[in-house]
């Protein structure tokens, strides 16, 4: 058995707006929408993420997105206006890491190991 990466599925509320967020602020591309379904996705690379409508949304998830160079992502990502924390760091436990949070509170921690 070979199993990939799992997709996140977000609750949003609004599938649309949350795509455009997502292309225009972290570089995604929008993959697909499904009107019906009120579900959504966006792809960079091999990374998914897909998005679901709900009038209720639970509390923000926590994902972490591996990226081959978080400097280099790091800076794209704050020209792109996205709302990066601090700079990237060298952690304890062996990774090179940022956190953004997106517009509706979803933690994402880019990383790669050292």
């Amino acid at each position: 058995m070979k199993i990939s990466q799992p997709t996140p599925e977000l609750p949003v509320p609004d599938v649309r707006q949350a795509q455009a967020y997502y292309r225009d602020r972290l570089g995604f591309e929008v993959a697909w929408y499904h009107e019906e379904g009120r579900i959504g996705a966006v792809s960079h690379g091999d990374c998914a993420i897909f998005f679901r409508e709900r009038q209720e949304v639970s509390e923000p998830s926590v994902f972490w997105v591996f990226t081959d160079d978080v400097d280099e992502a790091y800076n794209e990502l704050q020209k792109r206006g996205a709302d990066v924390g601090e700079k990237p760091v060298d952690t304890a436990w062996g990774q090179r890491q940022f956190t953004l949070r997106d517009a509706y509170g979803n933690t994402l921690y880019f990383h790669h190991d050292l």
